[in-house]
């Protein structure tokens, strides 16, 4: 049984023939990564918005980490009515801790359209797991690579401390032509009014809202070993163009979301490598008519790729955290988080999204300080690969895949969810924020 402390939760969990520990601040970083929905309020029908904050303790055991507490405290609306703020750390009874700070949808006094996404992560832990280059063990095998063996990692003591602000201009155009903030009116946590999107004419110039985004970039990673110091650097630039034609960016039921990226690490200041990455993202919702038992259903498709054409390149390597990626919160979920990772990547989800209308911690159960709106089931299916360079036929060769269901909810605004998902390397239970995509 492998176990990991999650900064919301109190443990997630996969089982496997091996107890190791699946990095903490690697959790954070990509749930802090994932949070991009655009400067919204939220309110209820009938009511008037009022900021929501919540403190949540909790306490957690881990073979490797030991009896750890913790705390985090979650802002909506507290300093700006868009924003969001997201604080907390934990220590453990062996040593290891993390501190992580998160402001989302800081609007910057240069202007209406431009906000700050600001992400922070402070970590240090006893026993500290990737899947990189310098197992004794496997000599002749490069870590991470698609036909890679699972225990093909290196463990040890290590730090992972990253910084990422994230500059968002909204362009005049389509649905953020004429308001910049928008207000989603609920009821009981579904849409009622406020919708940004949702047409399936996919038209930046009438539907959606588009943003060019630059961030900047900083992480240094370390893991000392028995038989090696390794340690990773990164520092630089990523420009994006993101359009988000979906209906509600919390909780979508119709529309679609397009991104598309280019990394660039330049090899200055103290960075181990220069590198390049590019990287693509389409997301569809699909809804279905609500029936007597489910008052909504939707069918959520993403399809995700990335290359880096820098790889062949002395020192031109994303770090296996960054670039064509896979395995983790958000793709494959079967394996652990950078279990793959080459010059090309590739990854496809189906998830069924199913809302019904039983809700047993509704504003009736012993739970109704939690404001749970509504509670999901959601079956999914994924596909992935990685490969030494990218075309169709390299990528859709042998695929990975895993399988699972997802039990979510909605409190006091915000997606909770757990995801148990099933691969042949094992089956890992995950707790976190926000859904996968």
């Amino acid at each position: 049984m492998r176990r990991n402390a999650s900064p919301f939760s109190a443990s997630r969990c996969e089982s496997h023939s091996r107890s190791r520990t699946i990095r903490a601040a690697m959790a954070v970083s990509l749930l802090l990564g994932s949070i991009a929905a655009g400067q919204d309020i939220l309110v209820n029908q009938d009511e008037e918005f009022e900021p929501k904050t919540a403190v949540a303790p909790f306490a957690f055991y881990n073979e490797n980490l030991d009896f750890g507490v913790g705390a985090t405290f979650v802002s909506s609306g507290f300093l700006q009515e868009q924003m969001s703020l997201l604080l907390g750390g934990f220590y453990t009874t062996n040593g290891s801790m993390s501190f992580f700070f998160f402001g989302s949808d800081t609007k910057i006094p240069l202007g209406d359209r431009l906000f700050l996404d600001s992400r922070i992560s402070l970590s240090k832990f006893q026993e500290f797991e990737t899947y990189r280059d310098g197992n004794p063990r496997f000599p002749f095998e490069r870590a991470g690579s698609h036909d890679s063996d699972e225990d093909n990692f290196i463990e040890g003591d290590g730090d992972d401390n990253f910084v990422r602000l994230n500059f968002k201009y909204l362009l005049p155009i389509g649905q953020g032509r004429d308001k910049v903030i928008n207000t989603y009116v609920l009821d009981q946590g579904l849409l009622a009014e406020g919708a940004t999107g949702g047409d399936q004419c996919f038209n930046p110039l009438e539907s959606g809202r588009t943003y060019v985004e630059l961030e900047t970039f900083y992480r240094n990673q370390t893991v000392d070993t028995e038989y090696l110091d390794s340690v990773l650097r990164t520092n630089g630039l990523r420009l994006s163009l993101r359009y988000d034609n979906r209906d509600f960016a919390v909780n979508p039921s119709r529309g679609n979301a397009l991104r598309m990226s280019v990394s660039r690490d330049f090899g200055a200041f103290d960075s181990t490598g220069s590198w390049t990455a590019v990287e693509g993202e389409f997301t569809q919702f699909v809804p279905f008519e609500p029936t007597e038992h489910f008052r909504q259903i939707t069918l959520a498709l993403n399809l995700w790729t990335s290359y880096a054409p820098t790889w062949e390149e002395d020192s031109g390597r994303p770090p296996p955290f960054a670039g064509a990626t896979l395995g983790g919160l958000n793709r494959l979920r079967g394996y652990p988080e950078g279990r793959f990772y080459d010059k090309a990547a590739i990854n496809y989800v189906a998830e069924l999204r199913l809302i019904p209308d039983w809700n047993p911690v509704g504003p009736d159960s012993v739970l109704d300080w939690l404001e749970v709106d509504w509670i999901m089931f959601a079956p999914f299916i994924e596909v992935g690969r990685v490969a030494e360079h990218w075309s169709v036929s390299a990528l859709h060769r042998d695929m990975k895949w895993s399988a699972g269901v997802g039990l979510r909810a909605m409190a006091k605004h915000v997606v909770l969810r757990i995801d148990t998902a099933y691969s042949p390397e094992g089956m890992r239970v995950q707790m976190m924020v926000l859904h996968p995509f």
